[in-house]
């Protein structure tokens, strides 16, 4: 099967919901992202990510059904507070490599102590239930841990002057303890998920019961290669390749060789035209697929699309990127910095200056 690039951001745009209007009656939780969890980083993260896809929500204001927590890549991620337990099920690793991997500069130390980055995520987790009984801020937390756990799960930070955990096996390791964050919350509040299994706390190893994320990420951000999932998951690309869908087929992109789930290939291969015009966020799910040259054809716009630091917003209308943007707060009142990509035409123009209005009032403040 051959498609075009174009097919594939109208597909991602319609399975993503960018393209449905909002409904005020409308469920938090109905929102197809919340299969494989929205990243929430600035002030327009998860919720924003949310509104725009139809979902009823403000900034500031999260329904008790949404959930956050510390998962892909140690950043928050909101889910479906019912889907939590199966959340931490998914994102059990798939092998000590695996483990090894997301724990990034921790796991040297941990090998050369003799304990396996699997071993050091179950003991982190299982601390961190005892330690925290009550809502803590995360530098309390940090505090008591240090206190619990060896050496080797330590080290100096010369930023804070101060010896604590390493930092990804602290996050990481926190929904495996059945916590969560509290929303809005600066530096964060680590508090215990009501009613979670105690079965759960501290398990690591994966069973054939357990759900695999990957089905989620090919059939929302799909097609992709192997490589590019594992790099979502932050998994090794051969754990990714060896759990490999078997009803997953290759597609060519422009020529290039990807993959999708059978069942969504009529999908792809006709998407709906949309005239959808939408202020994505930074961290956007619709961003972060990783093949950057399918979402945004122009090579010489990755740099500022993705920038390391300060990453702009993008202008998403007619199913291409076609601009970035930047909110502009004075007091109450929220401007909008546009860098126009291409020449935009009056009903674009006109659609963007009503998403800028959607976000004011979204923020609660006026547009300006």
């Amino acid at each position: 099967m051959k498609v075009t690039a174009s097919q594939v951001r109208r597909y991602r745009v319609h399975v993503q919901q960018l393209d449905r209007a909002a409904r005020p009656d409308r469920d938090p939780g109905d929102a197809a992202l919340l299969d494989i969890g929205v990243q929430d980083t600035g002030p327009d993260g998860a919720l924003w990510a949310l509104a725009i896809r139809g979902v009823p929500v403000t900034a500031g204001h999260w329904p008790h059904a949404l959930a956050l927590a510390w998962t892909l890549r140690g950043a928050p991620h909101a889910y479906r507070r019912a889907d939590l337990p199966d959340v931490q099920r998914a994102l059990r690793p798939y092998s000590e490599a695996d483990a090894a991997k997301r724990l990034l500069n921790a796991a040297g130390p941990l090998t050369a102590a003799g304990i396996a980055a699997t071993e050091a995520l179950a003991t982190t987790a299982r601390t961190m239930r005892e330690v925290v009984t009550g809502p803590l801020v995360k530098g309390d937390l940090s505090t008591r841990m240090t206190a619990q756990m060896p050496d080797p799960y330590l080290r100096w930070c010369e930023g804070c002057q101060a010896t604590h955990m390493y930092e990804m096996p602290f996050r990481l390791a926190a929904l495996h303890a059945g916590l969560e964050l509290e929303p809005g919350t600066s530096p964060p509040v680590v508090r215990r998920i009501p009613s979670w299994p105690a079965s759960q706390v501290g398990v690591i190893e994966r069973d054939d019961s357990d759900p695999d994320p990957v089905r989620a990420v090919l059939h929302l951000l799909g097609p992709l290669t192997p490589k590019q999932v594992a790099a979502y998951l932050d998994a090794p690309a051969r754990d990714v390749v060896a759990r490999w869908p078997s009803d997953a087929v290759a597609v060519q992109v422009d020529g290039a060789e990807a993959h999708m789930l059978e069942a969504d290939t009529e999908a792809l291969r006709d998407p709906p035209e949309t005239d959808a015009v939408r202020l994505l966020g930074p961290y956007d799910p619709y961003l972060q697929a990783g093949d950057r040259e399918v979402v945004a054809p122009d090579r010489d716009r990755h740099a500022s699309l993705w920038q390391s630091i300060g990453r702009p917003g993008a202008v998403l209308a007619r199913g291409e990127i076609v601009g970035t943007w930047r909110p502009r707060a004075h007091g109450k009142t929220l401007g909008v910095q546009i860098d126009e990509w291409v020449p935009w035409d009056a009903a674009v123009r006109d659609a963007v200056e009503a998403e800028h209005t959607r976000l004011a009032v979204f923020r609660g403040a006026r547009p300006g």
